[in-house]
């Protein structure tokens, strides 16, 4: 049966796409902009994107198995059409914090709510739950180019970030199995490294100097609060703030479901140096 890759023009949705193809699977691709997605000639396209709910009909319609994008705000409309093409199985990209959310007011719920729904529409279901992508650090790239500096918070904060290819990967083997189906499956790169220890790796990465200087919370957040707004920069400053309370340690899922080591963080700022010279 068809699966429908949702955002397959995105970050994990892309790569998804490709580690499907790769192995013979029927792939639907979900897309607003085919051209931009540049896909595979065995790739159905179905036009369309999560945030607008009258495309999707046509995008479920013969789909048995979906990976769901993190799209909260429509997760309900997702629901509702998925229900009535008749979709058995829901793979969802959420996030390591789901847990947490749902110890919290519901009005801060974000992966948790995509969870929710998608349990509360009665499909099977398993939750991919990453935690920081290494590709966030792709931010430090504008100040690392221009003053060969990197300025961030609590330079104690012990991460253990993840390659997007390493959740593509996950992702492509649960789609395929059932085994995991009602599975929360946490996942994380394979090391706990710091700030500045990421700064070190892409020091290492283009060859020259690279300075780590800590910010102060109200440093961070005056910096960061006018593009993204005051609300969610403290959430970014309170993961932080938790990671260098409670440091984060490695989850064995990627060399568990894949076979393979998880990429890390080293090899991840060869692989990119490009952004940051």
């Amino acid at each position: 049966m068809t699966i429908l890759v949702t955002g397959a023009t995105g970050s994990v949705g892309r790569l998804l796409v490709d580690e499907l193809v790769a192995v013979g699977a029927p792939v639907r691709a979900l897309t607003s902009n085919p051209v931009r997605a540049a896909l595979p000639e065995s790739v159905e396209v179905a036009r369309g994107y999560l945030g607008k709910p009258a495309t999707l009909p046509a995008a479920l319609a013969g789909v048995d198995t979906v990976y769901l994008a993190p799209l909260p705000a429509y997760v309900d409309d997702f629901v509702r059409c998925a229900r009535d093409a008749g979709v058995r199985r829901v793979v969802v990209l959420s996030g390591e914090p789901a847990e947490y959310e749902a110890q919290g007011d519901p009005d801060s719920w974000h992966y948790y709510r995509l969870e929710r729904a998608i349990e509360a529409g009665g499909f099977t279901w398993t939750f991919l739950r990453p935690g920081q992508f290494m590709n966030n650090t792709l931010g430090w790239a504008p100040s690392i180019k221009a003053e060969g500096v990197v300025r961030a918070p609590y330079g104690n904060a012990v991460q253990t970030p993840i390659d997007l290819a390493d959740i593509a990967a996950v992702a492509r083997v649960v789609l395929l199995s059932s085994a995991f189906d009602g599975a929360k499956v946490t996942m994380s790169g394979p090391e706990g490294i710091t700030p500045p220890e990421q700064v070190a790796c892409i020091a290492a990465a283009i060859g020259r100097e690279v300075r780590f200087e800590e910010q102060t919370p109200d440093e961070y957040l005056a910096a960061l609060a006018p593009a993204i707004g005051l609300e969610t920069a403290q959430w970014l400053l309170d993961g932080f703030r938790m990671m260098a309370e409670w440091p984060m340690k490695p989850e064995p899922a990627v060399q568990e479901l894949t076979g393979r080591p998880p990429t890390t963080y080293a090899e991840w700022a060869r692989a990119n140096a490009d952004a940051f010279r």
